[in-house]
């Protein structure tokens, strides 16, 4: 099967709820108005799972179906870098994610590694690491499959620069890269202005990754605002006061081959996922009238 760019929301699209919609409808309405991804909300949960096992099965049964490709965001409550209870109850939480989403058959569990608090920047990613490596260590011996992806953060406080993220992708075992175009936009005020922009990135990644990582990255997108200390609220995607553009992803995507999955985080979940997905249709379509031209 040909690998290619797939679009969806995070979360249930508010009309699917207001259509009586439950979670497990969601990968055949997403399929019928033409996206083929889905990210599974888990941010409020504690140490256990807080999805029935059968429940899990089924809406992992209708994406196969539906040709959805499903990822999870996991708990929100989560901090590899703070004291030592805080990191033992943390790696409990991951532990739960990662179940569930491997009973939901996602590909990746997504998760805000930490905050740096009274530590050095150093010391803290030294010690997500280390929280990390013990975490995927226990995946394996409970034979969990779900890819571990920590996500480039959009705050000064948090751990989830684009240097932080590479790093542990590159020294623990079973973790996906996760980039967070408009995180990365706003920890750094704005940066995206210009196609270059979004290029020095890709090409970081695959400096540091290799290719192949660079264009199986699973994504998140949204337009941002953002203050001195960084990412402050998600815009709907026509929001012309605040970046980044997607045509400026959608650029660098075709010019490396590119294949992410692209998760809309926008308040306007699958509307601006449809939105997303035309800009990248239509971009193909002038790229090939050129090239016959």
């Amino acid at each position: 099967m040909v690998e290619h760019t797939r679009f969806g929301p995070a979360g249930v699209p508010p009309m699917f709820r207001l259509l009586g919609a439950s979670t497990v409808d969601t990968p055949r309405l997403l399929c019928e108005e033409g996206l083929d991804a889905f990210e599974y909300q888990a941010v409020r949960w504690g140490p256990k799972p807080q999805i029935k096992e059968t429940d899990a099965r089924r809406l992992g049964e209708e994406a196969k179906k539906n040709d959805v490709k499903l990822s999870m965001h996991g708990s929100y409550f989560i901090n590899l870098a703070g004291k030592p209870e805080v990191v033992d109850a943390s790696k409990r939480r991951l532990i739960a994610c990662a179940t569930g989403a491997e009973w939901l058959g996602a590909g990746v569990m997504v998760f805000h590694t930490g905050f740096y608090g009274l530590f050095e920047k150093d010391y803290a990613l030294k010690s997500c690491i280390v929280a990390l490596k013990e975490v995927s260590a226990e995946m394996k011996s409970l034979g969990l499959e779900v890819k571990l992806g920590p996500e480039t953060m959009g705050r000064r406080s948090q751990v989830g620069s684009l240097d932080e993220i590479i790093t542990i992708n590159r020294e623990v075992e079973g973790t996906q890269l996760v980039v967070d175009w408009g995180h990365l936009h706003a920890l750094h005020q704005g940066a995206f202005k210009a196609v270059e922009d979004m290029r020095e990135v890709a090409e970081k990644i695959e400096r540091e990754l290799g290719i192949q990582v660079l264009r199986s990255m699973h994504c998140h997108f949204s337009k941002i605002e953002f203050t001195s200390q960084g990412e402050k609220k998600h815009h709907p995607l026509d929001d012309q006061r605040f970046g980044p553009d997607f045509c400026l992803l959608a650029e660098v995507i075709l010019d490396f081959g590119m294949h992410p999955t692209v998760i809309c985080e926008t308040p306007i979940l699958d509307v601006d996922a449809r939105k997303m997905k035309e800009i990248l249709q239509q971009m193909q379509r002038q790229r090939q009238i050129q090239s016959q031209g």
